[in-house]
């Protein structure tokens, strides 16, 4: 390809080689590491299937019991960074302080000492163990009480959903919850992990990496979406109104918030998932009205653009699940940040592993030989 040859966005352009996890967009494919997501939705929990990204296999028992144990015992975080969380204005958005709270990490566990393993296995522990901790201690704070202490007795999802409540979660719940991170753990080179592999090809600590991630997460075409798409379906209000809000979206070509996607062409199947456990939820927990809506839009959009291979994607139905469990739109984003922890971390180890720093280039389009102009002749 000529260096000239400008692809916006970096559209089609590999920018790395990667053996963690693939997609075929055609046919709604998506794996981890050879395995179907839909086998590890079904039989694995979050912490194997981080193993399993980041160490490139599924653990033995041994092995993914003495990683859960680590990652349960270092879910607390160091007073000084909660005494930092507290004083973050109570009106800033969850995703601006889980980057600073991700980044200060830095601060107390950073050596750069990327030739250790032992080091690399306790940056992984500790980012996974505390990111859940300090989505749910500002959430906490900023309504003005103190973080929950997590509980060792409970499992990785089921300890979140507690911190953010003080209340243990319903094990339906909590197992649903845990599926939710499974699918939203990895997804091969989008916007936020092309942020974790550019960072970490500096050789800069892991937690600068992250904390890099979550800024690119946040934006609303990325994994704000998911907050977008409860917006829409409370502005559409009722299955009456869909085909009305859908063709006024149309004619003014406007995006429609959790469908379509870059890469598939088909449904989501992480979407196909998350369906499925919202219904669930229903079933024991009481129904949505945004449910029905949710599926009216679908419909009516699979029959207007289906043609164009515009389907939902995995924020269509993800935000119906966790309202259902009682956790705040604008904390959907941290949520997906708690699971993708997971893939920025297998990137960032399989970054540094045979490293070469990204040093795209550009097509200039400005001018050449201008003059100098003096500032009193301006």
């Amino acid at each position: 390809m000529s260096v000239c040859e400008f692809k916006p966005g970096l559209e089609g352009i590999p920018a790395a080689q990667s053996s963690i996890s693939f997609v075929n967009g055609q046919e709604g494919i998506l794996e981890y590491r050879g395995l179907r997501i839909e086998d590890l939705a079904e039989n694995s929990t979050f912490l194997e299937t981080a193993y399993l990204l980041i160490w490139g296999k599924l653990p033995t028992k041994d092995e993914l019991i003495e990683f859960e144990h680590e990652v349960r015992y270092h879910r607390r975080i160091k007073y000084r960074i909660r005494d930092m969380m507290k004083s973050f204005p109570e009106s800033g958005h969850p995703m601006d302080a889980l980057q600073a709270s991700a980044a200060a990490l830095g601060l107390f566990y950073s050596r750069r000492d990327l030739d250790n393993p032992a080091y690399i296995r306790d940056a992984v522990v500790r980012l996974l163990a505390t990111i859940p901790t300090m989505v749910a201690a500002f959430q906490l704070m900023r309504k003005g009480n103190d973080p929950v202490r997590p509980r060792d007795d409970l499992d990785y999802s089921a300890n979140f959903l507690y911190m953010l409540s003080e209340r243990e979660p319903d094990p339906l719940m909590a197992r649903i919850f845990d599926v939710c991170l499974t699918l939203h753990a990895e997804h091969t080179m989008n916007a936020s992990t092309f942020s974790a592999r550019v960072t970490a090809s500096t050789l800069t600590d892991p937690y600068a990496v992250v904390a890099s991630a979550v800024g690119t997460l946040g934006g609303p075409l990325h994994g704000g979406a998911n907050e977008e798409v409860i917006g829409m379906l409370e502005e559409i209000g009722s299955v009456e109104n869909v085909g009305s809000y859908l063709e006024d979206r149309l004619q003014r070509k406007a995006k429609i918030m959790g469908f379509g996607h870059r890469v598939y062409k088909v449904k989501d199947p992480r979407a196909t998932i998350l369906q499925k456990l919202a219904e669930q939820m229903f079933d024991k927990f009481g129904y949505d009205k945004y449910y029905d809506i949710a599926v009216e839009l679908e419909r009516a959009i699979a029959e207007k653009l289906g043609h164009k291979g515009i389907y939902p994607n995995v924020d269509f139905y993800s935000g119906l699940v966790y309202r259902k469990m009682g956790i705040p739109t604008d904390l959907f984003t941290p949520v997906f940040a708690i699971a993708r922890v997971a893939g920025w971390l297998a990137h960032w180890k399989e970054q540094i592993a045979e490293n070469r720093i990204f040093r795209p280039t550009q097509v200039y389009t400005g001018h050449h030989d201008v003059s100098y102009t003096p500032v009193e002749q301006r």
